[in-house]
């Protein structure tokens, strides 16, 4: 069996893929454009990716293809119908990241809840040193402790994060983006209620026709003020120059994001002019990749490949 990796960058080299070659032979590519793909897999019985686009014209030459395995959860770069006529069967992996995107989720707001690069600054700049009292008040923070967080999107991650929220001591509500999902535990609430009413509104929604643009002008007018918004789910779900705009005219406190409409992020993205990382903290789209997820991940592919290759 032949085993093609085609981005194994977006992995990282600190993960263990040994366990891949007991397989057969395996070859790995940083990254693979789509005009490259073709001579990559032409004599791949089973190709592994995570971004690299899998259609006819990027797969056609793979007469030996018999396994597509996504290193995520997101599977909008195959062409399931392409891959169904060629008998092509496909995987992905869900639920390996829950821990590591909700870890983040809170790493996310306690850097803006309470004020921590200015604190940090504050010490790095030797303002501290000698100064009047021993403590500082110029910034200030509240408790999570009472504050109602609202939560769009509640799956796996979305319940984990309402979890912990809880344990905190937050009112925890949601909105269910499908309009199905009814959680036990859990208040579900229209769109309006959520926005108007929380004081933390987190994303950990899917890109779906329904959430895409869903985070718009007008969702984060009926923001209060002094409101933290959070996305973990997908960029497209926000209107950047909105959320732009609503943190530049005091809509909203302040915003921190994990992921953007477009990855790496686009130069004209208007949320470059922000410099304030009091108001806004955008990472780039790490939440899911702790060492333990991304371990989690690789192994879950490996057995999936394992247990292809004994029932076929």
């Amino acid at each position: 069996m032949k085993i093609v990796f085609l981005d194994v960058k977006t992995i990282g080299e600190d993960i263990d893929l040994s366990g891949y070659d007991t397989l057969g032979e395996v070859v790995k590519y940083d990254f693979s454009s789509p005009e490259q793909i073709p001579e990559r897999v032409k004599d791949a019985d089973v190709i592994v990716l995570n971004k690299a686009p899998i259609n006819g014209n990027t797969i056609g030459t793979a007469k030996n293809l018999k396994l597509v395995c996504v290193t995520a959860t997101g599977t909008n770069n195959l062409d399931k119908e392409y891959l169904a006529k060629q008998g092509i069967e496909w995987r992905n992996v869900a639920g390996y990241s829950t821990e590591s995107v909700a870890q983040h989720t809170f790493a996310l707001l306690f850097y803006l809840a309470e004020k921590l690069s200015y604190y940090d600054s504050y010490v790095k700049e030797e303002r501290y040193v000698n100064d009047t009292i021993f403590t500082h008040f110029a910034e200030h923070f509240h408790q999570i402790c009472g504050k109602t967080w609202g939560i769009i999107g509640l799956g796996n991650i979305g319940r984990r994060v309402a979890d912990i929220a809880k344990a905190f001591g937050a009112n925890v509500i949601y909105y269910s983006t499908t309009g199905q999902n009814n959680q036990e535990g859990y208040t579900r609430v229209d769109f309006e209620t959520l926005l108007t009413t929380s004081d933390i509104v987190s994303v950990h929604a899917p890109l779906t026709e329904t959430t895409e643009g869903l985070m718009n002008k007008d969702a984060f007018a009926k923001m209060k003020p002094n409101a933290i918004f959070l996305n973990l789910g997908r960029g497209a779900i926000v209107v950047e120059q909105d959320l732009a705009d609503a943190l530049n005219n005091g809509q909203i406190a302040a915003a921190g994001l994990d992921v953007l409409s477009v990855e790496p992020m686009s130069p004209d993205n208007p949320l470059i002019s922000i410099k304030d990382s009091k108001r806004l903290f955008i990472t780039p789209h790490i939440a899911w990749a702790s060492v333990e997820a991304r371990t989690n991940l690789m192994n879950i592919i490996l057995g999936q490949i394992k247990e292809w290759e004994r029932t076929r």
